[in-house]
């Protein structure tokens, strides 16, 4: 059995049991550390969030289709716009289990750094590594901010999105249609700032793995 066989095992089968220091210390055992770890779960929420921008904009297409409907099969044109907004729903939870996972992982790497650092005799080598701590711990304060300030803008939008879709599953007509083209400009204006703050949290998410993988 190779190593990534072993270590995808491993993964399953311990994050099942939800014991998660378990988790790393059979992970370390087949050399994969929580340094690693880290590395690997930024990249993930920061793919989370590129898969968060594209459904966000796909439902914000179908809206604006539906709005713009002009004959033919309402319904099926209101199924499509429901379908992206259950998806948006979905990548919305997905970013925010991602970035739980990168805050589990760095409060165990912090912890272990710290105490491995009061194990080290000599005051110089302490020193330096104390430093280089407290420089990545500010370095992934500024992503984990940058990831929330952008994670906190989904659920008014979905909340919007929710209350449109409703109104018309009860009103599916073109006079509903009309009654909530008005919030759509503002709907737009919300989406674009997402977008815009989750391009700040994805270079943050860059800047931060490049750091990590120089210090390795």
């Amino acid at each position: 059995m190779n190593k990534w066989v072993l270590t995808t095992l491993l993964a399953s089968s311990l994050a099942l049991a939800g014991c998660q220091s378990a988790y790393y210390g059979a992970m370390e055992k087949v050399g994969y550390h929580k340094r690693d770890i880290m590395v690997d779960r930024v990249q993930d929420a920061k793919e989370s969030q590129e898969e968060a921008q594209q459904q966000f904009s796909s439902a914000l297409e179908e809206m604006q289709a539906l709005l713009a409907f002009d004959g033919g099969d309402l319904e099926k044109a209101y199924n499509k716009a429901t379908d992206e907004y259950e998806s948006a729903q979905s990548a919305a939870d997905e970013v925010s289990n991602r970035i739980d996972k990168v805050e589990d992982v760095a409060q165990a790497l912090f912890e272990e750094w710290q105490s491995e650092i009061d194990e080290i005799s000599k005051a110089s080598l302490r020193r330096n590594s104390a430093a280089k701590l407290k420089e990545t711990q500010r370095s992934y304060q500024s992503l984990v901010k940058s990831m929330r300030r952008a994670e906190a803008k989904m659920p008014p939008i979905l909340t919007a999105m929710k209350d449109n879709m409703l109104y018309l599953k009860h009103n599916l007509n073109a006079q509903a249609i009309g009654a909530i083209k008005g919030e759509f400009t503002s709907l737009q204006s919300d989406i674009s700032s997402l977008i815009n703050e989750m391009n700040k949290s994805i270079a943050e998410s860059n800047k931060f793995i490049e750091s990590m993988e120089q210090g390795s």
